[in-house]
């Protein structure tokens, strides 16, 4: 089978299957069978795959078909120009969660504390972008936690970065003048109405605590101040809805400055609080 032809079949598949994006994530995964990139495959379109190529590339596209997303059938995504190791056992780093990143850059910071830390997007390209800097990142997910220890020693940030176990501040001690987080958030009503790429293959943990979707902020807001140092700040995704009450749990807590940015689709998407 050509490269063409492999292309035309998966194709075929994934639009039956109901997959959109179909002739993107076809590429994408051929792609990754044949360790080269998309533009490549345009040029080489008559090229034929091996036994063990076909194969491989059959089986991952019977694994889009049952819609597990492109990132943890190939296992990586990009985040800010690098790459991290994704697995069912982690939310796949999504585009907007770079607007906290920029935010949270406009500062110097020397520590962080990233509370649910997942593959360790958040903390490792801040750490990244800052070579002076160190954190720590948190979860209640132990196999979470083994992604993001992964993913630091593959961005050679062993040195900057440690990671724990922890029902958010549970295992936290010290001070830390950047506090980042991208808790879970939707509502329980809201859990039936996702993509089955995110409802059947993400772990429920880290997308909803259940309720009204707010509880991790609430957490947050009364503890925060415990590990906050005194010119911090705390710099956290939100759901398109949840600004003002988020603000309004930091503000109950003592936070004076509370700031609501939107990402590029102009969607309230991250707070910040400080002193």
């Amino acid at each position: 089978m050509t490269v063409a032809e492999a292309l035309r079949s998966a194709v075929m598949q994934l639009k039956t299957a109901g997959v959109s994006n179909a002739a993107n994530d076809a590429r994408r995964l051929l792609a990754h069978v044949m360790d080269a990139s998309s533009e490549w495959l345009l040029l080489h379109a008559d090229t034929r795959l091996s036994h063990a190529q076909q194969c491989q590339y059959e089986a991952d596209i019977v694994a889009r078909t049952a819609h597990r997303p492109v990132s943890q059938i190939i296992g990586k995504r990009m985040f800010w120009g690098r790459q991290f190791r994704v697995t069912e056992d982690t939310l796949d780093p999504r585009p907007e969660t770079e607007c906290l990143i920029e935010i949270a850059l406009r500062k110097p910071f020397s520590r962080v504390l990233d509370l649910g830390t997942g593959t360790g997007c958040i903390l490792l390209t801040l750490l990244a972008e800052n070579p002076g800097a160190s954190g720590l990142g948190t979860d209640l997910s132990a196999a979470a936690i083994s992604v993001a220890q992964f993913n630091a020693a593959a961005l050679g940030l062993d040195a900057q970065a440690g990671f724990a176990i922890s029902d958010w501040f549970d295992r936290v001690e010290g001070s830390f003048d950047l506090i980042v987080s991208n808790p879970p958030y939707i509502t329980a009503d809201e859990m039936a109405d996702l993509a089955p790429e995110v409802q059947n293959w993400e772990p429920h943990m880290a997308l909803s605590p259940g309720g009204d979707g707010l509880s991790a902020y609430r957490r947050i807001a009364d503890r925060v101040g415990d590990f906050l140092a005194p010119e911090g700040r705390v710099v956290m995704e939100i759901g398109p809805a949840q600004g003002a009450a988020v603000t309004g749990y930091f503000r109950a807590a003592g936070f004076t400055q509370t700031t609501v940015f939107p990402d590029l689709d102009g969607r309230d998407r991250v707070v910040v609080a400080a002193h």
